[in-house]
């Protein structure tokens, strides 16, 4: 059903030349909202050879749907306004909350953003970064390619989801949420070297 949608949100763009495999990609762009994605972290995400997805982004790149950056690449503003419209008429897997916790209200949420994004760690693949005036969300997926697990801040508020894109494998997600979790527990100590990183409030879920 995506598709047709998304040929609708095209018709403005009747210069553009965009196969059903590029749609597909576009899919899933306008479901994550990225401010950025990485070629590395879409290519385990989407399961696609390296070859097919070069040259999928190649053609994308030549139409003007995304442009290159220093983080990766970004969707086109007019672009990304249009595909916004329909992001949410996609049936897509359903996000679980792994862990909620508070986080240290003297540390800058920059500051912490900085100091994930971009970062490969444990069982985690980078992929990329969606923001709004509300919240950041870094995003990555595991190694093999069955998690995409999401790790949303808003103000001094982390939430840890996970998204099972081939089974449902818990102990996989929240082996990986806790090393994320302690990667961002170093952070906040090296930040705050004369205290320990406090959280108010921690919940986890899953077995």
């Amino acid at each position: 059903m995506i598709i047709p949608l998304l040929n609708v949100a095209f018709q403005g763009f009747s210069d553009l030349s965009l196969s059903e495999r590029d749609i597909e990609v576009l899919a899933f762009l306008s479901e994550e909202e990225f401010t950025f994605f990485t070629f590395e972290g879409l290519k385990r995400r989407l399961s696609l050879h390296p070859e097919t997805l070069s040259r999928i982004i190649n053609r994308l790149e030549a139409e003007g749907v995304i442009k290159k950056s220093d983080e990766g690449y970004i969707v086109a503003k007019e672009i990304a306004q249009k595909l916004k419209q329909y992001s949410n008429m996609n049936n897509t897997p359903v996000r679980v909350i792994l862990l909620q916790t508070y986080l240290p209200s003297d540390i800058p949420t920059q500051e912490l953003v900085s100091n994930l994004r971009g970062k490969w760690f444990g069982l985690l693949r980078w992929l990329g970064l969606a923001k709004n005036n509300e919240e950041t969300t870094l995003k990555w997926v595991t190694e093999n390619g069955e998690i995409q697990l999401d790790a949303k801040i808003t103000k001094n508020t982390l939430t840890i989801e996970a998204k099972f894109l081939d089974g449902c494998n818990q102990n996989l997600a929240l082996k990986a949420s806790y090393q994320l979790m302690t990667h961002i527990s170093k952070i906040c100590q090296n930040q705050r070297p004369s205290q320990m990183p406090s959280a108010q409030k921690v919940s986890y879920f899953g077995n």
